[in-house]
């Protein structure tokens, strides 16, 4: 970081660079201008980024996002500001603080094993351009250090719940209030379909379901004859998912005349913990220690490109960016001194010669 300690001008250019998901061009040249002065072999594949630094060994693998979820414009209302020990703006903390831990753990790392940077375009947006871009990434990667925030307690991540996201369509029979038995009311059958849902939430299991949205009908005094939710789903084995999955696409009207039709996908795979996940948190922890960091593993409910590339078998480490708090909210924010401590448990990780 040079005479910018924390890295806070970095931080604050890239902020001030807003990238909603489809509007990413400006923020990915900054950092393929970055990656290409760390000395890295750069190439814009679509909307998203890789860098290649050669050197030793299987390479280790690094992932980041340059999308956020703010609108443009959204610098007039929430503008860069630092106060005291927190530094404030849009898509600061998920995950441009992120990009900047990554880039400084590059530079200070001096390390001559290979490395290799991924970034994507609309990883807020389940990354569904960025799929194959993954895949080729991970052929022969090593492990997997995804530069998201860590946990509101600066914890790492292990594991993280597959996402789904569905529409369910409900369809009844249209009819005059007054002759209400005649028909056949698609909301009607929505709430109770809404409350057979969710009755499936298990925490024991790892399992969520949310009717978030909901819509139907034309006018008060009309049997509504169609009722449309939108479903929120969250699994953390891809044996719930395979369970919830059956149970979606088998759901039937409880009352005759009605039908149900359920569309949607899984967006991202559930990411279990895994042996190789563990080995890396046990050399991280150690390194933490070093740095007067106590560090625990942790499986949040979000997910992450790291769902992705460990369902290609890469042990996957993640939650290695800048500590605050506040992801996709008003207060959104970076811990300042974080930015500096993060970056140097990434470069030791990066030099850690048993990986």
């Amino acid at each position: 970081m040079g005479t910018d300690r924390y890295g806070l001008e970095l931080l604050r250019e890239l902020v001030e660079l807003e990238s909603p998901t489809g509007e990413t061009g400006r923020l990915r040249e900054r950092m393929a201008a970055e990656l290409r002065a760390l000395g890295g072999d750069v190439a814009v594949e679509g909307e998203h980024l890789r860098a290649d630094f050669p050197g030793d060994g299987a390479p280790l693998l690094l992932l980041g996002h340059v999308d956020t979820v703010w609108p443009r414009g959204t610098l007039a209302s929430m503008p860069w500001r630092v106060d005291r020990e927190r530094a404030y703006g849009p898509g600061c903390y998920d995950m441009k603080g992120g990009l900047v831990v990554m880039l400084e753990a590059i530079r200070t790392a001096k390390t001559d094993r290979a490395l290799r940077v991924v970034l994507t375009a609309d990883e807020e947006i389940g990354s569904p351009t960025a799929h194959d871009v993954l895949e080729q990434a991970t052929r022969g990667a090593a492990a997997a250090f995804v530069c998201e925030p860590p946990t509101s307690r600066g914890h790492l991540k292990t594991a993280r719940r597959g996402l789904g996201r569905f529409t369910l369509r409900v369809s009844g029979r249209a009819a005059h209030d007054a002759e209400a038995g005649r028909g056949v009311s698609a909301i009607e059958e929505l709430a109770r379909l809404t409350l057979r849902l969710h009755a499936l939430n298990d925490a024991s299991r790892g399992v969520s379901l949310n009717v978030g949205v909901v819509s139907g009908g034309t006018r008060e005094n009309v049997v509504a004859a169609e009722a449309i939710a939108l479903l929120d789903v969250r699994v953390a084995t891809v044996a719930e998912r395979e369970r919830i999955d059956g149970i979606l696409h088998e759901l039937r009207p409880e009352k005759a005349g009605a039908t149900i039709d359920v569309t949607g996908r899984w967006t991202r795979p559930p990411l279990e913990r895994s042996a190789g996940a563990g080995v890396l948190f046990e050399r991280a922890r150690e390194h933490g220690r070093a740095l007067g960091l106590e560090l625990r593993e942790a499986g949040v409910a979000g997910g992450s490109d790291g769902n992705l590339v460990g369902a290609l078998g890469v042990p996957v480490l993640d939650g290695l960016g800048a500590e605050g708090g506040g992801a996709h909210a008003a207060g959104e924010h970076v811990v300042v001194e974080s930015l500096a401590v993060r970056s140097e448990l990434l470069a030791l990780i990066l030099r850690d010669p048993g990986l």
